[in-house]
C-alpha cells in the first residue's frame, strides 16, 4: 500500500469513527434532501446483509434497521457522515423480494431509477452480492439499470464468513468475470464480513476515495 493510500485509509477510519447521523427517509423524489454533499448509495437484494454492513461500516449497532421481512423498507434512507458532513450514505430499498406485491416492485423501480438518473451528487453505488450465492439474475438487473443510468458502481461481497475459502475464491472469480462485462462497474471488488470485520476498512477507504475524487 502506498503512503497516499495509507493516509486515505487513516482519514476514512477517523471519518467513520466520528459522528454518523440519520438525516431523513424519502418515500419519493420530492422528499430528497438538498444535494449538498457527495453521496454513496447502497443497493442489494433483500437479506444480503445490507443493514448489518452499514452498521459495521459506521461502528453503530442500530444505525440501519435489520429486518426479517424482506422488502420492508421502501424508502431511500439518508445518513450524514462527519460533522460537518463530508459524505452522505444512501440506503436504498432492498430488491428482489418475491413476497412483495407487483405495484410495490414497480414503485421501487421508479423511485430507484429516477434517483439514480437524476442525482448529480451521487458519486458511486455499492452493489452488495451475497458470497453464498454469487450474482443472481436480479443482481444483473440492477447492474444493467446502473449501466443504463451511467452510474459508477462497485461490487462488494457480503457474508464472507459464511462460506468455505475455496467456495469464496470461486464466487469472487465468477463475480470479477461478470463485472468486467459491465461498462459502469468499478474493477476493484471488495470481500466483506460484518461478523468478523474483514474488508470493512477497505470499503471505508473506497467510499472516501469515491466521494472525494
Amino acid at each position: 500500500m502506498s503512503e497516499e493510500q495509507d493516509e486515505l485509509s487513516e482519514r476514512a477510519r477517523k471519518l467513520f469513527a466520528g459522528p454518523v447521523e440519520f438525516l431523513k427517509s424519502a418515500p419519493g423524489l420530492k422528499f430528497l434532501p438538498d444535494p449538498d454533499y457527495p453521496e454513496i448509495a447502497f443497493a442489494g437484494r433483500s437479506n444480503v446483509g445490507k443493514s448489518s454492513l452499514l452498521n459495521a461500516l459506521t461502528n453503530r449497532k442500530g444505525l440501519a434497521r435489520t429486518s426479517n421481512t424482506p422488502g420492508r423498507t421502501q424508502e431511500l434512507n439518508f445518513f450524514d457522515v462527519g460533522q460537518p458532513p463530508q459524505i452522505r450514505l444512501v440506503d436504498m430499498p432492498g430488491y428482489g423480494f418475491a413476497e412483495a406485491p407487483k405495484d410495490l416492485v414497480k414503485r421501487w423501480r421508479f423511485l430507484v431509477n429516477d434517483f439514480l438518473r437524476g442525482r448529480a451528487v451521487l458519486r458511486r453505488a455499492i452493489v452488495l452480492i451475497d458470497s453464498r450465492h454469487g450474482i443472481k439474475p436480479v443482481d444483473l438487473e440492477i447492474m444493467e439499470m446502473l449501466d443504463g443510468a451511467a452510474v459508477n458502481y462497485q461490487l462488494v461481497l457480503t457474508k464472507a464468513d459464511k462460506v468455505k475459502a475455496t467456495d469464496l475464491a470461486e464466487t469472487l472469480e465468477r463475480t470479477k468475470v461478470e463485472a468486467a462485462k459491465h461498462a459502469a462497474a468499478h474493477p476493484q471488488l471488495i470481500v466483506t464480513s460484518s461478523e468478523t470485520g474483514s474488508g470493512i476498512a477497505e470499503l471505508r477507504t473506497a467510499i472516501l476515495e469515491a466521494a472525494t475524487s
